[in-house]
């Protein structure tokens, strides 16, 4: 009978973590923390650190919050919540500061930001707070590897385009050097980089693509009669399946308060 419920515990476990790596990224599903996906993936080394520090975060605030769910108080909880976050991302900070100081030069600003990171405080309210431990942590890890895998993406693609390189590598370049050696070139060809990748703009029109690649693969699947009924891009893909299943959804009340969003509409239309 133990066995059945550790095998239980260890499938949900399991799916909690591939929930957030794949169902509901974060970033292509979900469409939350977009500050630092736009700013620091300008390299796909960026895109790396920053996505392996949020999860570090993520991992470690989600076990406290989920250890502590029966002893802080519900009025106060966002408060806490953000110190412990901010706990975290203090000592992850002075440890990139002390070991990988070009990695914390890079990303900057944005790793004192991840205490208010959406992702991060959203995860510490509506999982951390009402579950155990242990699949508090694999939420946490399941998100931020998620989180850390669109992150990547769309800094390789960023660097690519923009300066002919992967992680540092000046792929094209010696791709077209090898070309041109073949070709018996005196002068080998050279790759002009298209800047605009590596600005602002570039970082919307790439996550437009992946996002747009993501919703080409699950039309395939529905094709195919594959289930991806929760594998939807946009803010509006939490609440698609609300047709058809009692809303699941909590929302946050600063006064102390918290339900599902069905409870707040019944509250209004009792009011």
């Amino acid at each position: 009978m133990s066995s059945d419920k550790n095998g239980e515990a260890k499938q949900s476990s399991i799916d909690v973590f591939f929930n957030g790596l794949v169902k509901e990224n974060p970033t292509f599903v979900l469409v939350l923390g977009m500050c630092p996906t736009l700013a620091v993936t300008t390299s796909a080394i960026n895109g790396l650190g920053m996505g392996l520090t949020t999860t570090a975060v993520l991992v470690l605030s989600n076990a406290i919050i989920s250890l502590l769910r029966y002893i802080i108080p519900n009025r106060v909880r966002i408060p806490a919540f953000i110190v412990i976050v901010a706990s975290f991302v203090t000592m992850i900070q002075l440890l990139l500061e002390g070991f990988i100081p070009s990695l914390n030069a890079a990303l900057g600003l944005y790793i004192p930001l991840i205490v208010v990171n959406c992702i991060i405080l959203g995860r510490a309210e509506s999982f951390a707070s009402k579950n155990p431990v242990i699949p508090s942590i694999f939420d946490g890890l399941g998100m931020g590897l998620g989180f850390t895998v669109a992150l990547t993406a769309i800094g390789m693609v960023r660097e690519f385009l923009g300066a002919g390189e992967i992680f540092g590598v000046p792929v094209i370049n010696n791709v077209l050097g090898s070309i041109s050696s073949l070709m018996g070139r005196q002068k080998p060809i050279e790759y002009v980089p298209i800047s605009i990748f590596v600005l602002a703009p570039g970082a919307f029109f790439v996550l437009a693509a992946l996002t747009a690649l993501q919703n080409r693969v699950k039309r395939k699947m529905q094709e195919k009669g594959q289930n991806v009924d929760k594998i939807q891009s946009g803010c509006s893909s939490d609440c698609a399946s609300c047709s058809d299943s009692e809303c699941s959804h909590h929302f946050i009340d600063v006064n102390g308060a918290s339900g599902s969003v069905a409870d707040a509409k019944n509250n209004s239309k009792d009011v």
